[in-house]
């Protein structure tokens, strides 16, 4: 049986894989030179610059099942953040997987006693929670459960906002909170973590294991049209596979797997329930000399006072092989597509850096590489998971794999990939 993926991200990769270790004779197609989608790292005058402002939840289930984390390196992330507002800088953890910082929780004041109570019973609650029943939760929007289970309103402003403004790339908490749910449990389960190598390397990895199970991975092959066979074209010539055109040949295939971004995925299959909107960012990279000492403890600091910008990541106090001898490397996310162009973003970042740290100065930081990802999520609006679609929705033998079949995260993609290789091997 032979499978072409069309598409070598995180989703295409994990449907290869899965599809060579049952024997079936694979062959992705990725129009890049690069496997990785969106999951890309830059190395740049010894700067890791992943693209865009990316981390890996290590609890995934998905991650568990198709990563070998030990051979990654990770680079790992102390749990919680630091709440950065002019003049002030607070930190709130969890203090049973972080106990040294246990005094600083407590006595913080941008959030009441009441919420980091909360904060304890609804990761106790979620422990219990099998993932794809937190995923499954009846739904509503972030802001209105956070409201509902009693979280103060300065909780939801000052940590919720920023924190899952970075994660779902929504700061107005307008997002399903089934996706609350869920990552907020992966957090309390396992490690927030780069590779040393940067997170191309889990493309990479994946890559390697589709590879060693026998499949066939060729760069810089785009696809332009995929075709089934209708069912008359099977009655009358037995043939219900599938043509994959590129600009160089036509494929013939008994399936394919089509494992692109969600614009590309409607426009080859057809299939009208691939998400149309889709949410972006704008992230900077920065490089600061190291005896500008941030003191974050590998803490993300969250911006408790606008979205100007919405986080900044200490990537190489997290990743020391980030940035050269020297030097340290930060990330700052803006929020949405941004008309600014990069001075102006940079000063906003200087001016942000400088108010959360009067002490500091903030003359010698550098803009070292811009990231405007477009396409960086889809929406996930309360109710979102009802419309998406099935791996087997397109006609024939083609089938979805994707996040936007499932989720957006990596945790949905990986999924995604199994799942559409089980739809293959199943329809044969």
């Amino acid at each position: 049986m032979h499978t072409v993926v069309v598409g070598g991200g995180l989703a295409g990769l994990v449907a290869a894989r899965h599809l060579a270790d049952r024997g079936a004779e694979v062959t992705l197609l990725e129009r890049r030179e690069t496997v990785g989608g969106r999951v890309h790292t830059e190395h740049a005058d010894g700067y890791t610059l992943d693209r865009g402002f990316q981390v890996l939840f290590t609890a995934y289930p998905a991650v568990e099942r198709e990563l070998d984390l030990g051979a990654l390196s990770l680079r790992r992330f102390r749990p919680g953040a630091v709440i950065a507002r002019p003049g002030e800088r607070s930190t709130l953890s969890d203090p049973l997987r972080d106990p040294r910082a246990a005094t600083a929780t407590l006595f913080n004041r941008d959030v009441t006693t009441g919420d980091k109570l909360r904060l304890f019973q609804h990761q106790r609650r979620l422990r219990r929670t099998d993932p794809e029943e937190a995923l499954s939760a009846d739904d509503g929007s972030i802001d209105e459960a956070l409201a509902d289970w009693g979280f103060s309103r300065k909780f939801r402003d000052n940590f919720a906002a920023p924190f899952y403004g970075g994660i779902t790339l929504d700061r107005s908490l307008s997002t399903s909170k089934a996706v609350f749910e869920y990552t907020f449990k992966m957090l309390s389960e396992g490690a927030t973590a780069v590779p040393a190598d940067g997170m191309g390397a889990i493309p990479a990895q994946l890559a390697e294991h589709a590879r060693a199970a026998g499949a066939t991975i060729e760069t810089g092959r785009e696809v332009t049209a995929v075709d089934a066979a209708g069912v008359d074209d099977a009655a009358t010539t037995g043939n219900s596979g599938v043509t994959v055109e590129t600009a160089a040949e036509t494929l013939d295939a008994d399936a394919a797997v089509v494992a692109t971004d969600p614009p590309t995925a409607r426009e080859l299959t057809g299939v009208a329930g691939v998400p149309a909107e889709t949410v972006g960012c704008v992230t900077l990279h920065l490089a600061l000399p190291d005896t500008q000492r941030l003191d974050t403890d590998r803490r993300i600091l969250l911006n408790a006072a606008d979205d100007r910008p919405n986080q900044v990541a200490p990537m190489s106090e997290v990743a020391p092989e980030y940035a050269p001898e020297g030097q340290q490397l930060l990330s700052a996310t803006f929020l949405g597509s941004q008309a600014a162009d990069d001075t102006t973003l940079l000063e906003e970042v200087r001016e942000a850096l400088s108010s959360w740290y009067p002490e500091n100065q903030f003359a010698n930081l550098e803009r070292v590489a811009v990231d405007r990802v477009d396409v960086a999520q889809f929406a996930q609006p309360p109710g979102f998971r009802a419309s998406l679609p099935d791996v087997d929705d397109p006609a024939g033998a083609v089938y979805l794999a994707g996040d936007y079949t499932r989720w957006s995260s990596i945790q949905g993609a990986m999924e995604s990939g199994r799942r559409a290789a089980a739809a293959v091997l199943d329809g044969r």
